[in-house]
């Protein structure tokens, strides 16, 4: 046989081999489909047994509690009867506008009895510095603390963000305990963790649970404030009625979360509660302490929200030409005119994926990393335009449109509305030169009108109004009065009057 046969013959039979091997492989996988091989671990549990981690063990919560009870305190409010104008419901904005307004302006007075309440609050310094929720000490008017030794001191509010839905209390004291804060962003789910307060009125509770999800919105903070800022943990630790504003806490005895919120269809808790992220947390109390106020800051984008229905999807689609891209990021449906988006060439259509680097899949996580910032701090952002990613930097401006810090709390928050610039082709569309577009209205002064969504105010007392600035100086100028705001409603041609009471704002 010639070398030329001897090449072709092991050629012939190393091929056969790889052939056979191949097809029994196939055959194999074809045999045991959908079957787990014992032999082999998927890759997300590396790390999970082995030297760098092992199944999880018993946890003993005892010395986290006791540490951490002493700190967390119960807070008892009262709010003295009242009247107020019968003028809250709101109407078709042109049923009867024609004519002056400002007669029935107060409608008649209904007496709202005496009210009591109570819930939870975390001592943060030991010289009587609290943290608890808006909503568990708005319009009060006596706040009352009892520690877990019962000991009892009068309180006073140091400042409130309804947007985020806490608030600063203070008591006098010296040497009292206190909670030192964990790091919200090392938490992770299935941690478990302790949900510690005064629910239904009983003395201080502690129950346990795991983390279920994070930066969950649920929309209850719209019910207070027209830019609500939510990105809640999600544990299934027992929390009732009461507990709002105490600690959620790790097995180390560190702050993680306060507690906000249930999800119930009863009142009561059914499963699910909502903690506020300490790392929020953090940046709102250091704020209202040092400030008065919240120092916010806006990125200027407007953005579609999670898990939409699919008929609302194909109405956005067909009313913008965009399509939506879902799992990729945050996806920007409009850049309003003045923020710090437009001026870095954010677009119609992009998608924001990471805020200094940190990825961003919702509309909570990018309010989560956006809440720890302040206006005139400067940050990147990355997002991705057909197909291709681009980073740029930009700085973050307040709600007004500027990085000017706000040193109390701002009247535009009293509004208690979303308010944006109105669009260079609105205007033109409506014959004005600017003014202001009333997106949203929560709980605040605008909701005792019967504005509608959608207004466009451009002049207070009969004074031009171009931007959101605009409004704030001249609301600041008429504090303490009476006034009349003016606008229009995009496609119609009248001018609409509404009276505003700016009597009670300092």
């Amino acid at each position: 046989m010639n070398l030329k046969n001897i090449i072709a013959v092991v050629g012939i039979s190393a091929a056969t081999a790889v052939l056979s091997v191949w097809g029994f492989s196939k055959y194999q996988q074809g045999r045991y489909a959908g079957i787990q091989d014992g032999s082999k671990l998927p890759v997300n549990y590396a790390g999970f047994f082995g030297n760098n981690g092992a199944p999880a063990t018993a946890v003993d919560f005892t010395p986290a509690a006791t540490t951490a009870t002493p700190a967390v305190v119960h807070i008892k409010t009262r709010t003295k009867a009242r009247q107020v104008s019968n003028n809250s419901s709101r109407r078709n904005p042109f049923a009867d506008l024609f004519g002056d307004d400002f007669g029935d302006f107060f409608g008649g007075p209904r007496v709202i009895p005496e009210q009591r309440a109570s819930g939870s609050g975390v001592l943060i310094t030991d010289d009587g510095y609290i943290v608890t929720n808006n909503h568990v000490v708005d319009n009060a008017d006596e706040l009352t603390v009892t520690l877990s030794n019962k000991k009892t001191y009068k309180a006073t509010v140091v400042g409130t963000d309804p947007s985020s839905d806490l608030a600063v209390i203070k008591i006098e004291g010296r040497g009292l305990p206190y909670l030192v804060y964990g790091n919200s962003d090392d938490t992770k789910l299935g941690q478990w963790v302790l949900a510690i307060g005064y629910p239904l009125n009983l003395d201080v509770t502690v129950t346990a649970g795991i983390i279920s999800a994070k930066s969950r919105s649920i929309g209850i903070n719209r019910q207070q404030s027209g830019s609500p800022v939510e990105s809640f943990i999600q544990t299934d630790a027992a929390v009732n009625p009461g507990n709002s504003g105490g600690a959620l806490i790790n097995t180390n005895g560190e702050l993680i979360g306060i507690n906000s919120a249930i999800a119930s269809p009863t009142g009561s808790y059914a499963g699910y509660s909502y903690a506020i992220p300490v790392n929020i947390v953090k940046k709102v109390i250091t704020d209202i302490v040092k400030f008065g106020t919240v120092q916010r800051a806006y990125i200027g984008i407007n953005y579609l929200s999670e898990n939409l229905p699919e008929e609302q999807i194909k109405q956005f689609e067909k009313e913008s030409g965009l399509t939506y891209r879902e799992g990729e990021g945050v996806f920007v449906t409009d850049v309003p005119e003045g923020g710090a988006a437009v001026a870095a060439g954010l677009k119609k259509g992009d998608i924001v994926t990471k805020i200094n680097g940190v990825t961003v899949f919702s509309g909570p996580e990018l309010q989560e990393q956006v809440s720890r910032y302040k206006p005139g701090d400067k940050i990147s952002l990355t997002f991705t335009r057909a197909g291709k990613e681009n980073t740029v930097n930009l700085t973050l401006k307040n709600r007004a449109g500027n990085t000017d810090m706000v040193k109390n709390t701002s009247i535009l928050q009293r509004l208690g509305a979303e308010l944006v610039n109105v669009d260079s082709k609105t205007a033109a569309a409506n014959k004005i030169e600017g003014g202001v577009v009333v997106k949203k209205i929560g709980d605040g002064l605008l909701k005792r009108t019967r504005m509608q969504e959608g207004f466009i105010i451009t002049t207070v007392e009969n004074q031009e109004v171009k931007n959101v600035n605009d409004l704030d100086k001249l609301l600041t100028q008429f504090k303490g009065r009476r006034i009349k705001i003016e606008g229009v409603y995009p496609g119609y041609e009248n001018t609409y009057p509404y009276p505003l009471d700016l009597s009670d704002v300092e």
